[in-house]
């Protein structure tokens, strides 16, 4: 149990609150016993470090809308609530450069910059956005949207990060701060890292102009035949803001979505190649499943009773293992009872929404794995899934580099202080 009033005589110098933690105060299911709302960097390192005198284990929480994301932790003691960091530190517009604190939601830094004709091309899920996702979460899961395919992901467009490890070591790296850690890029190392190797508390990001000029190119058939036409439009000369397929769950049928961004005459131009190089209509608009994560509609084939909500999984490929992947989900709808939308850059980032019986979805995720010959051509890792779902497979599947990763957790967090087991390899 944590020592409230310890913790609450660390943080009060620095401003911020600690409460003893309620109903709604779990990480995936797990209880905590105590929360931490910090309003500073300092704050942050004097309840870690606090913490880990303590043997708690920290849990840091943003807008909430992705906790339930990886593996549950093995324990959650402290949550630490991100959410008094919030502020916009920075915006360098002559220099397309924002600094931000974690706590922020992304919705407010996208607003700020906004107002310059600027933008942070993250593109995160509509229902995240609105939510109240942090800067902090969507570095935590590394998520990126359909726009990744020509401006990168997020990882490609942090610039540098205050973190604090978890013994209260406040460390930067890249660009926008004071000092620097030799040996990690701390900014591109925790992101994607579920807050298991350290919290950060501030990140420099780059920005990109505005292009309001757009246009969509829209077409649907057989699932091989869309592959093909999207993986076209990716190699082809007209420099595609994104190229999205959507699979809905039980469908012999996907659909292409080609954005075109750039000035006006340009755009026009180079939408009508696309419309004609996939067999597409041009339309103004996204189609309305664009950027959400999949399992929201589709037709779903029967399912058997006692079959689990939706797992939402994360499946790489590359650029011609798509047409694969598509096939594998259909198969495995069919040999499994199960169904499995997919949805996401052709390029090879999709997420999958599988539903079925704990048992038939853990098989279906097997065949989904199977599309790719090795984990360098392709993986497939469980997000959000059920207890039982989880149990019944290995979330994370085939990794490489794991011997690596636990050595730069024990060299940033011996005593396994933040979120324990909540990554891969239980780390």
């Amino acid at each position: 149990m944590a020592d409230l009033e310890r913790l609450e005589a660390a943080v009060r110098p620095h401003g911020g609150e600690v409460r003893e933690a309620g109903p709604g105060d779990a990480v995936d299911g797990v209880a905590a016993s105590a929360v931490a709302r910090p309003a500073s960097a300092e704050g942050v390192a004097a309840v870690l470090r606090e913490a880990t005198v303590q043997g708690l284990a920290t849990v840091a929480r943003g807008g909430a809308t992705a906790l339930d994301w990886g593996a549950p932790p093995e324990r959650a003691d402290l949550i630490l609530d991100t959410t008094g960091l919030d502020r916009l530190v920075e915006h360098e517009a002559g220099d397309l450069v924002v600094v931000a604190e974690t706590g922020l939601p992304v919705a407010a830094l996208l607003d700020h910059v906004g107002r310059a004709a600027q933008e942070l091309v993250v593109d995160l899920p509509p229902d995240r956005l609105a939510g109240g996702s942090t800067v902090g979460g969507a570095l935590s899961t590394g998520m990126s949207g359909p726009r990744r395919l020509q401006r990168g992901g997020i990882r490609d467009l942090v610039l540098g990060a205050t973190v604090v490890l978890a013994d209260g070591t406040v460390a930067s790296s890249g660009g926008k701060v004071v000092k620097n850690v030799a040996g990690y890029d701390l900014a591109k190392l925790l992101t994607g890292a579920y807050g298991t190797l350290g919290v950060v508390v501030r990140a420099a990001f780059r920005l990109h102009p505005a292009r309001p000029e757009r246009a969509y190119v829209v077409a649907s058939g057989p699932l091989a035949d869309v592959a093909a036409r999207a993986r076209a439009v990716v190699a082809s000369q007209l420099a595609p803001a994104a190229v999205e397929i959507d699979r809905p769950a039980g469908s012999d049928v996907a659909t292409v979505a080609v954005l075109l961004e750039g000035a006006e005459t340009a755009v026009g131009q180079r939408a009508a190649a696309a419309a004609e190089l996939v067999g597409g209509q041009i339309q103004e608009v996204p189609p309305e499943w664009w950027a959400a994560l999949p399992g929201g509609s589709g037709v779903l084939p029967s399912v058997p009773e006692g079959a689990e909500p939706r797992t939402l999984v994360k499946a790489t490929a590359t650029l011609t293992g798509v047409a694969g992947l598509l096939a594998a989900a259909r198969d495995a709808e069919q040999r499994y009872g199960v169904g499995a939308a997919l949805r996401g850059t052709a390029a090879g980032v999709l997420y999958g929404a599988v539903t079925g019986t704990p048992e038939a979805t853990a098989s279906a995720v097997g065949h989904l794995r199977g599309a790719a010959a090795t984990p360098r051509e392709g993986t497939v890792t469980v997000l959000r899934a059920s207890h039982e779902v989880r149990a019944a497979m290995d979330v994370w599947g085939p990794v490489g580099g794991l011997d690596l990763m636990r050595a730069v957790k024990r060299q940033l967090d011996p005593g396994r202080n933040l979120a324990p087991g909540r990554f891969v390899g239980g780390i």
